[in-house]
């Protein structure tokens, strides 16, 4: 490539590009843009992240009346275009770490950045069946913790068969007047002790070696029809919401190679930190947080991001 071509490929050096919407991307665009970073956010193929599929957010402080995930986004958004900085709305394909930067090539081309913010999140595992998605947000949930509280003195299935699982069913025992979970399997991934608790919880019954074949309702889950993966017989049972707790993939695949990742794929940081194994590449939200998954976390964490590369910067 000569130095003319050089010139017309890469577009100006850029001090921030961050990967990734949702609270930790966008947090992390209000951060570097207030320092005068002049950030660059590829917001990926559908802006805001997973929140913008909730209709309804009750836990992010600041809002005592219920905002939808999106509203609440665009706020974030708002606010980051507000201190100047730039959106792209689409996905990074690649992330090449040249001698003195980065080169982070998207659909519109290639661009060269001093740092960059990873985040792109995890995507809850979703069940493999069509109805599923048609009452994802309307009954469908991902998150007990996001969504426990709407199903209020109301009848519940968790799906899966790990330690989130169990958490959730127990957690869910606090608002919901039955849960069943659901697993495809007599072996249970989930610790003894969680399992232990669980069978003692009166609120809590099994279905095993259970899986959801469809989901039944007209605008809102109404219930769903299970198969036991042994007999092939099906049963009907009357649910309000369905949880499905069978794990997330975080979304690095355009990292391999180039940072350490877990074994489950999510970004390894620094402890107390969003650095990663690469200088000048940090990592904030869901894509290093194989715990929480929370907004306000996610957005504690791009704050932190931001401060991160700010200090690196200078």
């Amino acid at each position: 490539m000569t130095r003319l071509e050089s010139k017309l490929f890469f577009k100006i050096m850029k001090n921030v590009i961050i990967i990734g919407s949702g609270p930790a991307g966008y947090t992390a665009a209000i951060y570097s843009s207030r320092a005068s970073l002049e950030p660059l956010v590829f917001e990926g193929l559908t802006p805001g992240g997973q929140l913008v599929i909730s209709h309804e957010v009750e836990n992010y402080p600041g809002f005592p009346e219920t905002i939808s995930g999106a509203e609440l986004m665009m706020k974030f958004k708002k606010q980051a275009e507000r201190f100047g900085a730039e959106f792209k709305n689409e996905e990074v394909t690649k992330i090449e770490k040249k001698e003195n930067c980065f080169v982070v090539h998207a659909g519109s081309g290639a661009y060269e950045t001093k740092t960059v913010i990873v985040a792109t999140g995890a995507t809850a595992r979703r069940l493999p069946i069509p109805t599923e998605e048609k009452f994802y947000g309307r009954g469908v949930s991902g998150c007990a913790t996001c969504d426990g509280a709407f199903f209020r003195e109301k009848e519940v299935l968790v799906v899966g068969g790990g330690n989130t699982a169990m958490e959730d069913a127990a957690f869910l025992t606090k608002f919901a007047n039955k849960v069943t979970i659901v697993h495809r399997r007599e072996y249970l991934r989930a610790a003894p002790i969680e399992v232990e608790k669980n069978k003692n919880n009166p609120k809590i019954e099994w279905m095993i070696p259970y899986v959801v074949e469809e989901i039944l309702g007209d605008q809102v889950v109404e219930g769903a029809i299970l198969k036991n993966r042994e007999t092939g017989d099906t049963k009907k049972i009357n649910c309000d919401g369905i949880f499905v707790a069978i794990g997330h993939d975080p979304q690095t695949k355009s990292l391999k190679g180039l940072i350490e990742l877990d074994d489950e794929g999510f970004i390894k940081t620094e402890p107390n930190t969003t650095k990663t194994s690469v200088p000048g590449i940090f990592a904030c939200g869901d894509v290093m947080d194989p715990v929480y998954k929370q907004a306000v976390t996610s957005a504690g964490t791009g704050c932190m991001a931001a401060l991160d590369a700010q200090k690196y910067l200078e």
